[in-house]
C-alpha cells in the first residue's frame, strides 16, 4: 500500500490532468464554433452507427491505457487485476453498446422531428 501522501498526491494529479483535458476541449469547441464546419456530417444509419461505435471504442481504450498506467505505475499488483479489467471491460462495452445505440437513434431522430416540424413540407 502507498503512503497516504502519495496517494493524495496521484488524485490531485490525475484531477489536474482531467480537468486541464476538459478546458483545452472546452477551449477547441469554443474555437470551432466560430469557424464553420469544413467536413460535412454523415447522415443516416452509416452516420449514426460510425458515431456510437467510435465512441465506444475510444473509452474502451482510454479505461484500458488508464487501467495499464495504474497497474504499471503506482499499484505493482498480479496480472489478474489487468486481465480481468479487460474482459470485464469488454463484456460491459458488449451490452451497453446496443443501449447505447438505440438511446443516440432515439436523440438523433427527435431533434431530426424537431427540426422537420419547425420547416413546413419536409418530412424525415
Amino acid at each position: 500500500m502507498l503512503p497516504l501522501a502519495l496517494n493524495i498526491a496521484l488524485m490531485l494529479i490525475g484531477y489536474l490532468l482531467v480537468m486541464g483535458y476538459l478546458a483545452v476541449g472546452l477551449r477547441m469547441q469554443r474555437r470551432q464554433s466560430v469557424r464553420p464546419a469544413r467536413v460535412p456530417r454523415r447522415r443516416g444509419w452509416s452516420g449514426l452507427v460510425r458515431q456510437v461505435v467510435g465512441t465506444a471504442v475510444g473509452g474502451y481504450v482510454l479505461l484500458m491505457v488508464v487501467v495499464a498506467g495504474y497497474y504499471e505505475s503506482a499499484a505493482q499488483l498480479d496480472g489478474g487485476l489487468v486481465t480481468s479489467a479487460f474482459t470485464g471491460a469488454a463484456t460491459l462495452l458488449g451490452i451497453s453498446l446496443p443501449v447505447f445505440f438505440v438511446v443516440s437513434w432515439v436523440v438523433v431522430r427527435r431533434r431530426y422531428g424537431k427540426a422537420a416540424s419547425r420547416r413546413p413540407g419536409r418530412r424525415l
